[in-house]
């Protein structure tokens, strides 16, 4: 099998030729293997990102899954028309940061964000930072300097490039989020101080996420990946049920109509999202499932229980076996992940949410060789 066809038959639940293996490096290695700082990429899309993870994939030799290339279409830009336009603008750098501001006009006059985005030289970009953290005045610079987009591919226009870039070496996928509450504390007040408007945004939301899944489904992608990072840390299960249910069971069902693969990216606890997916909805995949203490997973009952309707996409712990771990440790962790979700097919070997930057090639390649030997069916 090529590794597209390993993926697409592992994550509708079949068995492929050998367990297919997709750790989970969609940022900070790619970057690293660029030789470039990381702001290069982050900041100007040189390359763009989906770019050097394909890179990447080639580079190792693993089963490429690529979580999504930005896409915005027509509705929804005339949605955001009827906002100001914002600008990010440099404001301020050192040899290893590059500090940015969103500007616009509204009302006539200039109006500039209270956050700061912090670029740095060897790792991903900070958002929302405080002006008073990094020690920058609160009034307009004098100067700015506005970031050029000028070389950005058009969100579709990068999707079919990033096919024709991965061809048969993996999958490539869009994305589609949820309604709920976000990371941070503003939210989370606001839908205990007035539920009434948060409610009325999940539900606007839920209509807009609607519309967008469909057109997706038409772009005939190799999945659909649904979701925001942690989202279970502010969306327990009540209250999940209440803002975020309604959409996913939507999503999910248009997807299945379509004949596009559902995926749920969902890193922290999960544990509960995968009981009511499995339960409630037409999901088909879920990843990275999480162990302790960064999730709540366990990969061998979650297989027991709900392998039968899902297919699986984790764990190894990207800390304690990925980063700091040896070769020996991955092969082992490899061959226990194997071991408990394996059997029957329906299983990728990956790992949680995100490998470091400083994760070593070696214990990639002893994933790698795991997935293609121990693997086997």
């Amino acid at each position: 099998m090529t590794s597209k066809e390993r993926m697409l038959t592992a994550m509708r639940g079949g068995r492929p030729d050998c367990v297919p293996v997709a750790p989970d490096i969609s940022n900070m290695i790619p970057c690293r293997l660029t030789g470039k700082p990381f702001w290069d990429i982050y900041l100007y899309d040189d390359p763009p990102r989906w770019q050097a993870y394909i890179q990447a994939v080639r580079h190792f030799g693993f089963d490429g899954w690529l979580d999504g290339v930005p896409i915005r279409f027509d509705f929804e830009r005339d949605q955001a028309a009827q906002q100001p336009t914002w600008q990010e603008a440099i404001v301020a750098r050192t040899p290893e940061r590059i500090y940015t501001r969103q500007h616009a006009v509204v009302d006539g006059h200039r109006k500039w964000s209270d956050h700061c985005t912090v670029y740095y030289i060897d790792n991903p970009p900070t958002h929302d930072v405080p002006l008073s953290k990094v020690a920058l005045p609160s009034d307009p610079p004098y100067e700015w300097q506005d970031v050029p987009r000028d070389s950005r591919l058009p969100g579709l226009e990068a999707y079919r490039a990033a096919r024709d870039m991965m061809r048969d070496d993996g999958v490539v996928g869009v994305h589609v989020g949820l309604p709920g509450l976000r990371l941070g504390s503003d939210m989370i007040y606001e839908y205990f101080d007035d539920r009434a408007r948060v409610l009325a945004w999940c539900q606007a939301e839920h209509r807009r996420l609607v519309r967008r899944t469909e057109e997706l489904v038409k772009l005939e992608p190799d999945f659909v990946l649904i979701g925001v990072s942690g989202f279970m840390l502010t969306n327990p299960e009540p209250i999940f049920r209440e803002l975020a249910l309604p959409a996913l069971k939507d999503i999910t069902a248009i997807c299945k109509r379509a004949g596009v693969i559902s995926q749920i990216h969902c890193c922290g606890p999960e544990r509960n999202l995968v009981r009511i997916a499995a339960e409630e909805t037409d999901l088909d995949s879920i990843n990275p499932l999480e162990p302790p203490p960064m999730g709540d997973c366990n990969l061998a009952k979650i297989k027991k229980q709900f392998g039968h309707k899902l297919s699986l996409m984790g764990n190894l712990h990207t800390t304690d076996v990925m980063l700091r771990g040896t070769p020996d440790d991955v092969a082992r962790a490899s061959r226990q992940a194997i071991d408990d979700a394996g059997e029957g097919g329906g299983f990728i070997l990956s790992t949680g949410d995100q490998c470091g930057r400083d994760t070593p090639d070696e214990n990639i390649h002893a994933m790698i060789e795991v997935a293609r030997t121990y693997g086997r069916y």
